[in-house]
């Protein structure tokens, strides 16, 4: 009998999860699918940056799209890298000197 107890105790947890889920998902979906009006209380300045598809950070101070890399990496070589880890590894402070024999 106790058993029976536990199968629909569970049954109804399991049904209340999915149920949650689905509910969640909907919720999701339909948040993602609102449109936003550009707020207009803004100066005119402003408006620029408002441009649909456009991320605000791809924009300069006149709203205009930046046409330049915002990310330069240079490349350097592997014993470039290791020598510069091993000196950072060898000013920390944090390094324990091991004694010489």
């Amino acid at each position: 009998m106790l058993h029976l107890v536990y199968i629909l105790v569970f049954t109804v947890i399991a049904l209340l999860a999915v149920s949650n889920l689905i509910r969640s998902l909907i919720t999701l979906s339909a948040d993602t699918q609102k449109f936003y009006a550009p707020n207009h209380n803004r100066s005119s300045n402003n408006h620029f940056r408002q441009q649909k598809g456009v991320h605000p950070e791809l924009l300069d101070e006149q709203g205009k799209v930046i046409q330049e890399p915002l990310l330069v990496m240079r490349s350097v070589s592997v014993d470039d890298a290791r020598s510069k880890l091993d000196a950072l590894y060898d000013a920390s402070p944090s390094k324990t000197v091991e004694p010489e024999d």
